[in-house]
């Protein structure tokens, strides 16, 4: 057998969706959103989030939230934004950070209008994640459509 037909039947392993979370701080909304989408996904899309402005530390208050969902993100740092995380994302999801954000023609952006988290206690900001997670499994659904069904539900 040659080569040539051993490389011909190989399968090419298809490209992973990429998604960039952005919003001021990288401490809650964006990190709750990372969290969802590489858990509800099963790896099967990259998954960024950055801050225009990060702060020092993952809010506590999302941290909690996040681990009543069986999610852990306490070693979730915030990190700054930068041109060449957005350039390798297919989809930039932007929540609060307005004209911060650089724009690429050719990029799917989105703005997630949600209240944001800083400064509230886990009571205020269990909503906020319930509503992220709605808006993760719709994002999950539109990029791999033909698994997106089921995804994120628990299984028996």
């Amino acid at each position: 057998m040659s080569t040539e037909t051993a490389a011909a039947t190989t399968p090419v392993e298809e490209k992973k969706p990429s998604v960039l979370f952005v919003c001021v701080h990288n401490a809650g909304r964006s990190q709750m959103a990372a969290a969802y989408l590489n858990h509800l996904s099963e790896g099967r899309i990259e998954v960024l989030s950055a801050g225009s402005q990060p702060a020092d530390q993952v809010n506590p208050a999302a941290v909690e939230a996040m681990k009543e969902e069986g999610i852990d993100i306490t070693a979730e740092t915030p990190k700054i934004l930068t041109p060449e995380a957005v350039k390798a994302s297919d989809v930039v999801v932007t929540m609060g950070c307005g004209d911060e954000c650089p724009y690429f023609p050719g990029k799917r952006y989105e703005d997630w209008v949600l209240e944001d988290p800083a400064g509230k206690g886990v009571e205020s900001v269990r909503p906020i994640r319930d509503e992220i997670k709605g808006r993760i499994r719709q994002l999950i659904g539109e990029l791999l459509p033909a698994t997106g069904a089921g995804i994120g539900t628990p299984s028996a």
